[in-house]
């Protein structure tokens, strides 16, 4: 399981003090999704580990500099953790156009903050009006005359997966304006991926994602992030992808989480059997531990 609350929060739950805590019999190794996070958990939980999450970079399409479109882009759950009242303020003090996408949650504090955020948008984009074209198509039909339209801050709504990775690769710039500890920020590699920088506060995992001035910018304060984006075009979109492709591909992900069961499960098994714990069906005649990512 996957877990993104805070730890004080987790830790009141009789369930997860169970299967969890570092005294649990058979021991549970959690895995951290990032040293951030890790720190977080430290004397929580039994973790030791940090895999960080990995995405398939061939998904996502990487657009050159020249064929950018002029906007800065803006995805996640409508809330006030995510910061999309920031985003909005940094575009409009740097005059930039904002694509805002992602869900309203039904939780009232999502709901009265989308209600105050749309005072501040100048066009909302009706759920499932573009849902219907092809991704061949969504970019000429789609992206291109809502950017050049007349209206600065544009509210699209929930994405599909496609469609998202066409936003991010056409954008000159991706805002992270995050507002809590987040363990890791999945957006911020794909923005990346497609040649995309981010634009990010410093909090939670984001400096051990992000390269400061190489794959984007990571700054202390909104001032800072609307500064940086007089400077976007001197990341250069080829390093982004590249360095999602060295530290962040799913088979990367998948190689670390290989190498994690191999040294936890060495202690346990005998040396015998150690060579051959991964991909083969071994016969294990006592409890071994149960690995569980943070």
């Amino acid at each position: 399981m996957t877990l993104h609350l805070e730890p004080q929060e987790n830790m009141r739950e009789r369930d997860y003090q169970r299967c969890c805590s570092p005294l649990s019999s058979p021991p549970v190794h959690s895995v951290s999704i990032s040293q951030y996070q890790k720190k977080q958990y430290n004397g929580l939980v039994n973790t030791k580990h940090v895999v960080y999450h990995g995405i398939n970079h061939n998904e996502y399409p990487m657009i050159n500099k020249a064929n950018k479109e002029n906007y800065l882009f803006s995805i996640g759950r409508l809330t006030l953790d995510k910061g999309q009242d920031k985003a909005i303020e940094i575009a409009k003090k740097t005059g930039s156009k904002l694509i805002v996408a992602g869900c309203v949650q039904n939780k009232v504090e999502d709901k009265e903050f989308f209600q105050e955020l749309k005072k501040s948008v100048d066009l909302i984009v009706e759920p499932g009006q573009y849902s219907a074209y092809e991704n061949k198509n969504y970019s000429d039909k789609v992206i291109k005359p809502l950017v050049r339209s007349d209206k600065q801050i544009i509210y699209i709504g929930e994405l599909s997966c496609e469609h998202k990775k066409q936003w991010f690769a056409y954008a000159r710039a991706t805002l992270f304006p995050i507002q809590w500890g987040e363990p890791f920020g999945l957006v911020t590699i794909e923005s990346m991926a497609c040649g995309t920088p981010v634009i990010a506060l410093n909090r939670g995992a984001v400096p051990e994602i992000i390269l400061d001035k190489k794959t984007g910018f990571v700054v202390d304060c909104e001032k800072d992030m609307a500064g940086s984006v007089k400077h976007i075009d001197t990341i250069d979109p080829a390093q982004c992808r590249k360095h999602v492709l060295d530290n962040f591909s799913i088979t990367r992900m998948a190689e670390n989480y290989s190498e994690v069961y191999r040294q936890i499960l060495s202690n346990y098994l005998p040396s015998r059997n150690n060579s051959a714990i991964l991909g083969k069906s071994i016969p294990i005649p006592f409890k071994t531990p149960a690995v569980v990512p943070v």
